[in-house]
Parts: structure tokens; C-alpha cells; sequence
């Protein structure tokens, strides 16, 4: 009998913004992002998870890969999801989850284009102590707690070392 990796529980609101202090980071380089990028990388292989994976500081694109089972739409819902963190400054979980406590969705009630931001999880800021937040790192593929959790659990392993 196989059995499957649980999927994760969604957070709270609480627990998300904890995250996203606690992640911050005493800086954030090239190096940093191929680092943080091949962690993601060797996550998603062992659990053979069929991701996308985008690491972005600034306008510029510093890491992507795209796993076998990805497809351009992942890369699609990862602008979607990165636009997110780059207006409102938190993970795009985090901007969901505010919007669900509200009783809407992001959708009905941000009025932004849907084709351009999705308030999904997936998208995590990259910020550094001092200065705030100056990038993004994105995974799509899974269901969104899971996107979310991969990129919570890569950052984790990432700070600790």
C-alpha cells in the first residue's frame, strides 16, 4: 500500500504574518536566490512534486526551473501570484486569507484584473532586516496550502543554514 504525503493545514492570518517576520532574512544575493532556488528544486523533486519555481528581487528574474508535470500555465500563475506580493507587500496567501476573513474573495473585491493578480498561495516576499521587502519567491503546481507550505519549508531550511 502507498501511502501519500498529508497535505498540509491551511494556516491562519496569525500564523501567516509570524511567517513572514520570522523569514526575514539579514540579506539576500544572487548566490542567495541559486541557493534557495536548488533547495526548492530538491524539495519538489522528492516528492515529486510537478512545480514551477520563480525567484525575482527587484524586476529581475534571478531563478526559475520548471519540473516535469509543470506547464506554462504555472508560469502564468506565477506572475499572476508574484504581482500580489509586489502590490501588497505579504504572501499572496496571506492577501487571500484577509479577503476570505472579510466574508469575499480577492476576485470579487480587490478591483484588480484577474488575469493579472491572484490572490493564490505560492507567492512568498523575500525581506530583508532593515530594508523591507525586495523580492519574491513563487512556486505553482500544487494546491495553493501546499504551494505556500513548499516555499514556507524552503525559506525555513534556507535561514537556518
Amino acid at each position: 500500500m502507498t501511502t501519500r504525503p498529508t497535505e498540509p493545514t491551511a494556516p491562519s492570518i496569525e500564523e501567516i504574518e509570524e511567517q513572514e517576520r520570522r523569514l526575514t532574512l539579514p540579506r539576500f544575493t544572487h548566490e542567495d536566490a541559486w541557493a534557495l532556488g536548488c533547495l526548492l528544486v530538491e524539495l519538489a523533486r522528492e516528492r515529486r512534486a510537478p512545480v514551477a519555481i520563480d525567484i525575482r528581487r527587484g524586476g529581475q528574474q534571478l531563478f526559475h526551473a520548471a519540473l516535469p508535470g509543470s506547464s506554462p500555465d504555472n508560469d502564468a500563475w506565477i506572475d499572476r501570484k508574484r504581482r500580489v506580493v509586489e502590490r501588497y507587500g505579504c504572501s499572496s496567501y496571506l492577501v487571500g486569507s484577509r479577503f476570505r476573513a472579510k466574508g469575499t474573495t480577492f476576485d470579487d473585491s480587490s478591483r484588480l484584473d484577474p488575469d493579472r493578480y491572484a490572490a493564490h498561495g505560492g507567492a512568498f516576499p523575500i525581506g530583508v532586516e532593515g530594508v523591507g521587502v525586495i523580492g519574491t519567491v513563487t512556486v505553482s503546481g500544487l494546491p495553493q496550502v501546499a504551494d505556500h507550505a513548499l516555499v514556507v519549508e524552503a525559506l525555513e531550511r534556507f535561514s537556518a543554514s
